[in-house]
């Protein structure tokens, strides 16, 4: 068996509703119940053709899910793909696994991979990756180079760069982009990573005694501690996506929730003004600069009003009062290193997006929030800072709640709903079970 056949994109048991699941389960040893049987052609058959994606296309950044079947045994019934196939499947198989960077700007975040997913009634390994949606051009180009056209004609996407880059990539490689809903993909994303967390890998942790945390610099440290979904559901709770923008949902149920506020101040308005502020030119220099900050050089503090204490309302001296408020001062101005800067603007934006929040949480009547989106990526003082403020303004009634796959939600959202396509113009023909007959003329 020559290397292709070792990767074929034809899965070896495939469910397509509860009733083949039940069948499979009873007939099967379970996750890994190969055990010889094979689907019937037409289930694969109804199923959208290798490769599965899962794309978020947002304003900052664009996500990519990426699906790898392990359960690689073939279909015993004769139905394959042909040679060229097999070789493009496996050509997009070893690049995406193998390298941790694509050109300049693509990254795989090899630590957040995971292994013994079952999507579609398939197991395998779900790889996150992603790229600056400014080179969106250049992972057309990728797709291009390495016949992703040639295996699929429609790609999955989601997120507001779906509608936006939909004609760019048609034109260039023939691909018809299938949109699904951003909060719908958002919802469907958080459940699955919830209901999948390793026993040794949660997916969602608090910060023990936030209030701990020293707000202006990162001199404290606190601990993480796994949220166990399994004795204690996560609904109802509060969703605050913070991607350019922000948006923030009430989620009473897996399927019924809603939008209930906004903001345009998000990690896309922190990298902006980073730049202008600093002259760093991506989000990993504005958070290393940040990290080395004190916002205190730029703020001003309610101490710098009061002397100290606002004790008549509870408010310590080191709370900020206001964004930025020393810099209408020469000498302050002057004081100000680019590394303040940065870390005065994170706090601002935090901050705002903090306030809002426990003011929705608490319209709502929510004591739960999760925080996701990739400005928390690489993002500690964010997270620790809003951990801080929903305990702190709530008096503790506000439990601040964070996801290791905190950008990567939409897209696999997405990657589930394309499973869902599995009888529209996503699947792949049956090929006839027998030849026709020739005529003789």
């Amino acid at each position: 068996m020559d290397a292709m056949d070792n990767f074929n994109g034809n899965p070896s048991v495939i469910v397509s509703n509860s009733d083949d699941l039940n069948q499979l389960m009873a007939t099967s040893d379970g996750l890994h119940g190969l055990n010889g049987t094979m689907m019937p052609t037409s289930i694969y058959y109804s199923l959208p053709p290798m490769p599965w994606f899962g794309m978020d296309i947002g304003g900052t950044l664009t996500k990519l899910v990426f699906f790898e079947p392990t359960d690689i045994n073939d279909i015993n019934n004769g139905i394959k793909r042909n040679k060229s196939d097999y070789k493009t499947l496996l050509n997009i198989r070893r690049y995406l696994t193998t390298n941790k960077a694509y050109g300049s700007s693509g990254h795989r975040d090899a630590h957040l991979q995971m292994s013994d997913s079952l999507i579609g009634g398939r197991q395998g390994t779900l790889h996150f990756i992603r790229f600056p949606t400014s080179q969106m051009n250049s992972f057309v180009a990728l797709a291009k180079e390495k016949g992703m056209a040639d295996l699929a004609s429609t790609l999955c996407a989601t997120g507001g760069g779906a509608y936006k880059y939909e004609a760019d990539i048609k034109r260039e490689v023939n691909l018809n982009l299938n949109k699904f809903d951003e909060l719908d993909s958002l919802i469907r994303g958080v459940e699955f990573m919830v209901e999948n967390s390793a026993k040794d890998h949660h997916e969602l942790f608090y910060y023990d005694d936030p209030q701990q945390y020293n707000i202006h610099t990162s001199d404290s440290n606190l601990d993480e501690t796994p949220f166990d979904s399994s004795r204690s559901t996560i609904y109802p709770f509060m969703l605050v996506n913070i991607g350019s923008g922000v948006s923030i949902l009430s989620v009473k149920g897996p399927d019924d929730y809603k939008r209930v506020y906004g903001t345009s101040l998000g990690g896309g308005t922190f990298l902006g003004l980073c730049c202008l502020l600093t002259g760093c030119k991506t989000f990993e220099e504005a958070m290393a600069l940040a990290a080395k900050g004190d916002n205190r050089k730029a703020d001003k503090l309610v101490r710098d009003i009061y002397g100290g204490d606002y004790d008549r309302f509870g408010l310590s001296g080191d709370i900020v009062a206001s964004s930025f408020g020393q810099m209408n001062l020469a000498e302050k101005r002057k004081d100000a290193k680019p590394e303040d800067l940065a870390r005065a603007t994170l706090v601002t934006i935090t901050n705002n997006i903090g306030s809002i929040t426990r003011l929705c949480a608490q319209s709502e009547k929510l004591e739960r929030v999760l925080f996701v989106g990739n400005f928390l990526r690489i993002n500690p003082i964010s997270m620790k800072l809003l951990a801080f403020a929903m305990e702190f303004w709530s008096k503790g009634a506000i439990k601040a709640l964070f996801c290791r796959h905190e950008g990567y939600l939409g897209a696999v959202g997405c990657l589930l709903e394309l499973m869902k396509t599995r009888h529209s113009r996503l699947s792949s023909p049956a090929p006839p079970s027998s030849p026709k007959p020739k005529h003789k003329c």
